[in-house]
């Protein structure tokens, strides 16, 4: 079994369905908070993704959309 890695959570965003940045995080509120600071600066799709049982797992795919205006 693959460890745990430092940061469980990462988060993927793109625009346009290129991706534009991929970022690692340590907890699922600092992931989202990422996840709306992306999607309000650009990105249109945000993928959240979690390390569990060894593995990767898609979490969460958010689009602009999906996040209120400020």
């Amino acid at each position: 079994m693959t460890a745990k890695p430092r940061e469980p959570w990462r988060v993927i965003l793109s625009q346009g369905g290129a991706q534009l940045a991929e970022i690692g995080h340590t907890s699922e509120a600092k992931a989202f908070a990422h996840v709306r600071t992306g999607l309000r600066s650009g990105a249109d799709t945000a993928q959240v993704m979690k390390w569990e049982d060894g593995r990767w797992w898609h979490f969460e795919t958010v689009t602009a959309a999906d996040i209120p205006d400020a």
